[in-house]
């Protein structure tokens, strides 16, 4: 019997090795310089230590700090790096999980009676960079239930014992570097030595396992590097994000507020605010009546009985708002409960029921801004991104199975409109299908699925889109098409959605009658271009760092009058303006114009008009551009043919 086994690369060629080689074998086998930068290996689609011996047929790929599921095992082993000079400053403590994360990685722990107040952040960063250049292997070893049981029970850590309950025995690993071991399924970096840059970015509270009832632990947020030079980097990045925050420039803008005494979570938009959201809205209603949609309104609201049906409630109900009981008409209790509304699909499959359907009724695409509301706990709410109400640019697609595809291809052009006209350029689609190992998390028949997850792979493979595939991230009811989208800062953002959905017209018994006269089940199709539009607000802010395109801007004109002189030529000009539906406001205080000009870049004004005595005797206004400065002066009729043609050219993109 031979001993070889065949390695595929991800070139397509195919080399022989001896069983037990490991990924950094193969590695050295290309280059010694590729060996030195190998961080984990793919094998048949899973990740697994460059030390790992592979002892059959496989396809690799050697992951690098340039493959995200590489920094991924070096932000996983630099949490363990982490935990570990952790207990070496602390001891006694214990620890809950340390994953990694979009950028970084987190450790929760619980220290007792000790509270972190954050300046002892700089002293464990130094523990840290003390271990790694120890360059300590991280060793992984598999280890029975009763072995890993004994072994933190007699450490004293409940929580790791917890986490050891709900493992089989089979599937336990420890891992261990240096004088540190933990729980973990891995993979990990070959040893500590790959981390040379260190940066614990901030504390915060973290109760375990997300239960508001459980103790609240003390998480620790990082970042490591391989490089110094790339921390670096990163930090300007995170300075720069600073001043790019939704949050800060929201409020300076006087977009959006929030109160406590309205609620955490809920959003108030303001004037200026509510402008914004009126334009977005606005132009993809535009883009929609073009593509054949028609408007509806759901209430805010619906009987607990009708997300029964669609599945939201037992999917849901438990982490959401609770019931509402409805008053009694007398002294007898109502059985009568209704449910803040969790999604707009369920209202519009009872439209689509209002009347007999034909095959040749067939699309009906039906759109909505609908608010929704979903408990967050108090802890993951932030700014706009993360909210307890929000409003979604819902559109739903009944159509026959063979509009499927069709109907979804309109829809990613439509999505990439509305991105084009916004100059999100940078994104990638992620297929998110079902996970083949849960599949108990899902609604529906594996045969509804596999003709919906083909048919939006062959869409997106059909209009040449970038695609990268992830299991497990599918809706509970369809799988989808969720457009990643990088910001300027190369931040990457869930906005967009697609989702191809067989399942909720069979849970609401809806019907066509086909072309042979008998009854036929709908295809579903859920989209959201915007998705959130509470979400799509703050990437946007940040995106563009509230330097809004021109159309979209809620003050598109400052008319800035030099004195008081001018205020009556500068009404007559902000008149004009407002009669063109010019957006804006005049700046009759008493000022200089010099601070008149800094206090309008400041806001971020597209134009700044100023007007004089020069500009009025020749019925002109001076021109001043957001950024640029001083760009001639104008007749009125001229800046307006001037302005209606950079509106223009900024929906088109085109500056």
């Amino acid at each position: 019997m031979s001993n070889k086994i065949k390695i595929t690369l991800p070139d397509g060629s195919i080399k022989e090795f001896d069983q037990g080689v490991t990924g950094h074998d193969i590695a050295m086998s290309i280059s010694e310089g590729l060996a030195r930068n190998v961080l984990s290996t793919k094998v048949n689609g899973q990740v697994w230590d460059s030390t790992r011996p592979i002892n059959e047929d496989a396809h690799i790929q050697l992951l690098t700090w340039n493959d995200p599921e590489g920094q991924n095992t070096f932000w996983h082993s630099s949490a363990h790096l982490l935990a570990e000079a952790l207990e070496e400053l602390y001891p006694g403590i214990k620890f809950g999980i340390g994953p990694p994360i979009a950028n970084g990685f987190y450790y929760d722990v619980d220290f007792g009676d000790k509270e972190l107040q954050g300046e002892e952040l700089e002293k464990i960063e130094q523990m840290m960079l003390e271990l790694a250049r120890q360059k300590n292997e991280f060793q992984r070893s598999e280890v029975s239930k009763k072995d890993a049981l004994d072994y933190y029970q007699k450490k004293g850590d409940e929580y790791k014992l917890e986490l050891i309950d709900g493992l089989n025995d089979g599937e336990i690993t420890f891992y261990q570097q240096g004088n540190f071991t933990d729980l973990c399924r891995g993979p990990h970096i070959p040893h500590t030595g790959y981390i040379k840059a260190v940066k614990l970015l901030n504390i915060a509270g973290a109760y375990w396992r997300g239960d508001e009832k459980r103790k609240q632990l003390t998480r620790i947020y990082g970042i490591t590097f391989p490089k110094q030079k790339e921390l670096k980097e990163y930090l300007e990045l995170l300075e720069e994000a600073k001043k790019r925050d939704h949050r800060k420039l929201g409020k300076e803008m006087e977009l959006f507020a929030f109160s406590e005494k309205v609620g955490l979570g809920l959003p108030l938009w303001l004037p200026k605010g509510t402008m914004l959201r009126d334009r977005l809205e606005n132009f993809l209603k535009k883009a929609q009546v073009k593509a054949g949609y028609q408007p509806v309104i759901t209430p805010h609201i619906g009987n607990k009985e009708l997300y029964i049906t669609s599945g939201h409630y037992e999917k849901y109900g438990k982490d959401s708002f609770q019931p509402i009981a409805a008053p009694s008409d007398d002294d007898s209790k109502s059985d009568e409960e209704y449910l803040l509304k969790p999604m707009n699909c369920p209202h519009h499959c009872e439209i689509y029921k209002t009347k007999p359907r034909s095959y040749k009724d067939l699309p009906i695409r039906l759109a909505e801004f609908g608010t929704v509301y979903r408990y967050e706990q108090s802890g993951e709410l932030h700014g706009l991104t993360r909210v307890r109400s929000f409003t979604q640019d819902d559109a739903h697609i009944f159509c026959r199975p063979d509009q499927v595809k069709e109907e979804f291809i309109k829809v990613i052009d439509l999505v990439l409109f509305v991105f084009n006209s916004l100059g999100f350029e940078n994104f990638v689609t992620q297929v998110s299908l079902r996970d083949p190992d849960n599949k108990e998390k899902y609604i529906g028949s594996d045969e509804l699925w596999d003709k919906a997850e083909k048919s939006i792979i062959e869409a997106a493979e059909e209009k040449g889109l970038k695609t990268v595939v992830e299991l497990g991230e599918a809706a509970f009811y369809g799988p989808k098409l969720d457009f990643m989208v990088k910001d300027a800062l190369g931040r990457s953002w869930q906005l967009g959605t697609i989702q191809v959905d067989y399942t909720l017209p069979e849970r609401f018994q809806l019907e066509y009658v086909g072309a042979d006269n008998s009854k036929h089940r709908p295809v579903m199709i859920h989209r959201a271009p915007f998705g959130s539009m509470e979400r799509f607000v703050a990437v946007l802010i940040e995106h563009c760092a509230g330097n809004f395109p021109l159309w979209l801007s809620p003050e598109q004109v400052a008319v800035l009058p030099i004195s008081e002189k001018y205020a009556d030529f500068a009404n007559k000009v902000y008149t004009e303006l407002e009669a063109n539906d010019i957006t804006g406001f005049i700046d009759h205080r008493d000022e200089k114009i010099g601070r008149k000009i800094r206090d309008a870049e400041v806001k971020k004004i597209p134009y700044m008009l100023i007007v004089g005595e020069q500009e009025e005797a020749e019925g002109k206004v001076s021109i001043r551009k957001h950024g640029e400065g001083d760009v001639g002066s104008k007749s009125l009729e001229d800046f307006k043919t001037f302005f209606n043609q950079k509106v223009i050219d900024s929906i088109e993109n085109k500056q």
